[in-house]
């Protein structure tokens, strides 16, 4: 019994671990993404006033780009 629970625990810290990288993974594929909406964004708009009312009403922030290495 003590060995299935062993096995067990190391399954599901194997899944756990997995899963951390997959978030991790998909946490930087949104940040890009936010990235290039920014962009696309400022790069339509006619003035940084304009720029900062549609990033505001998408949700979205210049000021917390995601920096790639």
């Amino acid at each position: 019994m003590t060995w299935a629970r062993r096995s067990g625990s190391s399954l599901a810290n194997d899944e756990d671990s997995r899963m951390g990288v997959i978030r991790a993974e998909e946490a930087v594929r949104i940040a890009e993404q936010n990235d290039r909406a920014v962009l696309t964004v400022a790069g339509h708009s006619s003035d940084s006033e304009e720029c900062a009312e549609l990033l505001a009403m998408l949700g979205l922030d210049a000021g917390k780009r995601h920096k790639t290495p």
